[in-house]
This record gives C-alpha cells, sequence and structure tokens, in this order.
C-alpha cells in the first residue's frame, strides 16, 4: 500500500483555543502566534493507494466553501481548495478517488468534500467515493449542540443524505475498506470521532484526527478548547498512545503545520513524545 500526505487549505485560529487550559507562555513556545493571537495549523489529509487499486482519501480539510467574509471569519488562507491541486499534483482528481473516510464532520475535516465558493449553491466533489462515517458522528452533524452547532455544514449534510454513497459504520470496518483497517472509536473531542488505523510494514499508522492534531498536542495534558470532554480525551490519549508505545506504531497528523507522522516514544521522565516518520 502508498501512502501519501497531501496538503489542504491552511488555517490561523486562536492559539488559546487550540490550546484549552495551557497558559500563553507554554503554548507559545509550540506554535508562534501572529499579532492576532492566531496560530497556523494545516488541514492534513492521507492518501492510500491499496494493491487492489483502491484509491481511499482519509479527510477532506477544510477546502475552501466559505464565502470571502467567513473564510476571513475563520482564517482559512487560500480561496483556492488547495486539496484539488495536491490530487491535481499526483495526476488524480477528486472523481478518481474511490473511498473517504471523515473521522468527523466539522467543517475543517469534511469542508473539502464541497467545490470552492462561487456564489451558487454547494456542490458535493468526489463524485465516485463512498464516504464513511462513524453513525454517531452523523448523528450528532444534523442535530448539534448549541455549543459546536457552528462547527457543523448543514448544506453537507443534505447533499451526503441524497447522495446514496454514504457508509456509516459503529466501528466495524465496512466493505468498502481494506479489511485490515481498523477504527478506533473516540468520544472526547466530539462523539462517535473514528480515528482509522494502517497496517504498514514498520507498524501501525493512526490517523489521530483531533484527539492528537499535531506534535504539541501529543503532550497527555494538552487538550484544545474545543474538546467536548477534554478528561475523556485524555484518557483516549492515554490509551491510544500507550497501544501504540507496545506496538512500536506511529501518528499521523491533520492539523501539525510541519510534521505529516511521527513515531511514538516515551522518554526518560515517562513523557510521550514521537519521532518524525516517513511514510
Amino acid at each position: 500500500m502508498k501512502l501519501i500526505a497531501l496538503t489542504g487549505n491552511s488555517q490561523r485560529l486562536d492559539g488559546g483555543a487550540m490550546f484549552g487550559n495551557a497558559p500563553r507562555a507554554l503554548w507559545s513556545r509550540y506554535l508562534i502566534p501572529d499579532d492576532a493571537h492566531r496560530v497556523p495549523l494545516a488541514c492534513r489529509c492521507l492518501l492510500a493507494e491499496t494493491a487492489d487499486g483502491r484509491r481511499i482519501l482519509l479527510e477532506t480539510g477544510i477546502g475552501a466553501f466559505f464565502p470571502p467574509e467567513l473564510r476571513e471569519r475563520f482564517g482559512v488562507v487560500e480561496a483556492e481548495h488547495v486539496l484539488l491541486g495536491a490530487l491535481a499534483a499526483q495526476g488524480l482528481t477528486d472523481a478518481d478517488i474511490d473511498v473517504v473516510v471523515i473521522s468527523h464532520l466539522h467543517f475543517d475535516h469534511a469542508g473539502g468534500l464541497l467545490a470552492a465558493w462561487d456564489g451558487g449553491p454547494a456542490r458535493l466533489l468526489f463524485p465516485n467515493a463512498k464516504v464513511v462515517v462513524s453513525r454517531e458522528a452523523w448523528a450528532r452533524a444534523n442535530a448539534p449542540h448549541p455549543r459546536d452547532r457552528a462547527s457543523f455544514i448543514p448544506e453537507l449534510n443534505a447533499l451526503l443524505a441524497a447522495s446514496s454513497r454514504l457508509v456509516l459504520t459503529d466501528g466495524e470496518t465496512p466493505d468498502c475498506l481494506p479489511e485490515d483497517w481498523r477504527f478506533h472509536v473516540s468520544h472526547g473531542h466530539t462523539p462517535g470521532m473514528l480515528l482509522a488505523e494502517l497496517p504498514s510494514a514498520s507498524g501501525p499508522l493512526v490517523f489521530a484526527a483531533d484527539l492528537i492534531p499535531g506534535v504539541p498536542w501529543v503532550h497527555v495534558p494538552i487538550t484544545m478548547g474545543y474538546d467536548r470532554y477534554p478528561e475523556q480525551l485524555i484518557d483516549e490519549k492515554q490509551a491510544l498512545l500507550d497501544g501504540l508505545l507496545a506496538r512500536e506504531g506511529a501518528l499521523f497528523f491533520t492539523h501539525d503545520p510541519e510534521v505529516a507522522a511521527g513515531r511514538v516514544f516515551r522518554d526518560g521522565k515517562g513523557r510521550y513524545g514521537v519521532e518524525a516518520a516517513k511514510l
């Protein structure tokens, strides 16, 4: 299986929100804020090309579906749909993708399913792809809590529901994915978040989504202000890191601005970290 990290649209979001109750004196060592206190973030995706010829895309990033005023509000840097350019660099279009796996339906992970804003109605891309989402995440997106209602895209939900290509799972591996893939299901950030685990010759690779969005969040106590249940998230993070350490596994980071993947280790003081790893 061939794995390729693809760059999607990038963001700049408030550092305090991204690091929860960690003080600025700490988090500003990890990511340097701008004059508006925003830190740089990637929306990275992972393309898997399997031995039987399937092309599977893990997430689509935030994309470019926002109109200009909302693009500015949510810190989206580029106006064009960057992921489509990254696919083109691989000789592909969105029509060449067979399956898209979405960890959860927050707009910075699923917005790239939509075409770039052009003033008209929202349009669904990836016309030949099944879209895998957890049943619980789908329910949350369609009946969100007031705390996270603004994180979802109602137009996307309607288009997916009408597409006949939505595949819901309770954590089992659906038939459209390789049988040796598996999911970890996390609830601390949002209900039913799927973390895909892919086998590789060098050990398992877990798409960490918003459980561990980047290298700074490998530090177990660090959470985001966006997390639904921070203490539960910390427990889930600890369990995942423990398991990957025992199996010499690695994490794929969607939001880290510099590091795409890292192999898990524990230092002499018992703290977790990652060493940058090639896919």
